[in-house]
């Protein structure tokens, strides 16, 4: 094959390796966000506490596992963030250890926005250095469709699949590099058979 004319890295994290957090587990993780969601400076606005935890599925980049999740408060408003851990080794032996935590909270919700075909959520873990001095934000991604049909996620930097992730529970997470050479990511949906059913760009231009 000839070379590409747009070095990026492409499918840099592992494909989700387990199930959605249940039992003992889940435990252990929403200690972990709600211990975050303490932290949240909400500049004098009352948050509210914290309902059902909705956990995405796990994905791992750069020695750290990452499980997003998401939870709506008694005020309407939307908490998000995600729980990094050091896996434990795939053979089995040790277990998860250096747990870091973020949590933020946002009024702008799909009961919001009827419009919304997508519910995104983002957060900046990393960095990927590129050609002469570039370098990409290497975002993590996790979202919900909001029409029918949805099996698989991607994520496109201009145009050039760089992460997919199947659908678990009507939910995914992706990690993938942004804000690259001035192009940004787009999330895409698409059904069993391919066809794509909606885009959503991460990109907002603030309004004038």
């Amino acid at each position: 094959m000839p070379p590409v004319e747009r070095f990026v890295c492409r499918f840099a994290a592992e494909p989700p390796q387990e199930a959605l957090p249940h039992g003992a587990w889940a435990q252990t993780l929403q200690a972990e966000f709600l211990s975050a969601c303490l932290r949240i400076d909400a500049d004098g606005r009352e948050i509210g506490e914290a309902g059902e935890l909705r956990w995405f599925p796990d994905r791992a980049w750069n020695g750290r596992a990452y499980v997003p999740v998401t939870a709506k408060t008694t005020s309407d408003l939307e908490l998000f963030g995600y729980v990094a851990f050091v896996p434990g080794d795939p053979d089995g032996d040790g277990e998860p250890s250096d747990f870091v935590s973020t949590a933020d909270f946002t009024e702008e919700t799909a009961e919001r926005n009827p419009d919304w075909r997508i519910d995104l959520c983002e957060e900046v873990i990393g960095a990927w250095r590129g050609e002469g001095g570039r370098s990409a934000e290497m975002t993590l991604v996790w979202g919900v469709p909001l029409i029918a049909a949805a099996r698989v996620a991607t994520a496109e930097l201009a145009g050039l699949a760089v992460d997919q992730c199947a659908l678990v529970e009507d939910r995914f997470t992706l990690i993938a590099p942004d804000a690259y050479r001035s192009d940004y990511l787009d999330v895409k949906l698409w059904d069993a058979d391919g066809r794509e059913l909606a885009s959503e760009s991460l990109y907002v231009e603030d309004e004038e």
